[in-house]
């Protein structure tokens, strides 16, 4: 019977089905030697994950989950973290590589990921469970409506597979949403082939206005200076990919350079 009581301010939504937390543990894959739980709650997921043989760590910045967890698994004592996610040093937890899973909070999950993009070339793969829209977000490919800033960014480093959909009834107290779990596997490309700051820049600025054409919204980077025709800038952000936004980015960096010349 669960103790703890969901708090609205943490974003809390403790799952309580025993079958999707087992399932979520069996989607990390079989060679991951090292693995973060991000938000432990009540230990319905981190109850499968004690048992896997390998370097486990979990956080939780709830004071009474926390409690909850010492007294329902004893064996968690030096593997559970106090503190938020968000603020920790990942290097100090893990001197390897390390695989990064969780139910997150809807509210802070963007954060995550920006976070989880920050250590990029430590993480090789994530599995989490998120807000069903988040998560079509995210594995959607150009030319669909809601493909976005954080489509971009996660898919320039990982691939990214939609594994299945939890219904809201699997949650206490149950969300007002649909649920998805997706899996984020590191793919090859190490760095972009352009100035990455830039990049993050002109995809926000793209997206930010994504119903102007491409050429009115560089326009805010560019500032008075004209930007030479591209086959670009008559599109919207929607319909480019990744690799289109690394060659958007380098143009931008052309005109920026003639600036400062």
């Amino acid at each position: 019977m669960m103790h703890v009581r969901p708090k609205k301010s943490l974003g809390q939504h403790f799952l309580h089905d025993r079958q999707v937390a087992e399932r979520i543990s069996q989607s990390i894959s079989d060679d991951t030697q090292a693995l973060l739980e991000i938000g432990a709650g009540t230990g319905i997921l981190t109850e499968f994950l004690l048992e896997k043989n390998i370097d486990f760590k979990t956080i939780e910045i709830d004071g009474e989950s926390i409690a909850f967890l010492h007294r329902t698994f004893p064996d968690i004592k030096n593997k559970l973290i106090e503190g938020d996610f968000l603020k920790l040093n990942l290097r100090d937890i893990f001197d390897k590589p390390f695989c990064v899973i969780g139910n997150l909070p809807y509210n802070i999950s963007s954060q995550i990921f920006f976070k989880v993009l920050d250590e990029k070339n430590h993480i090789p793969e994530m599995v989490c469970m998120i807000q069903k829209e988040v998560a079509e977000r995210i594995a959607e490919k150009p030319g669909s409506k809601t493909y976005g800033i954080l489509s971009v960014f996660i898919q320039a480093f990982y691939n990214v597979e939609y594994l299945f959909t939890v219904h809201e009834n699997a949650f206490t107290p149950p969300p007002k949403v649909k649920s998805a779990v997706i899996r984020l596997v590191r793919n090859s490309v190490r760095h972009l082939d352009c100035d990455e700051t830039l990049f993050k820049k002109t995809v926000k600025a793209t997206f930010n206005q994504r119903r102007k054409t491409i050429r009115n919204s560089l326009k805010l980077i560019a500032g008075d200076r004209s930007i030479p025709e591209n086959r670009f800038l008559s599109l919207r952000p929607e319909t480019l990919s990744v690799s289109d936004f690394v060659e958007l980015t380098n143009l931008m960096e052309n005109i920026l350079n003639s600036i400062s010349r």
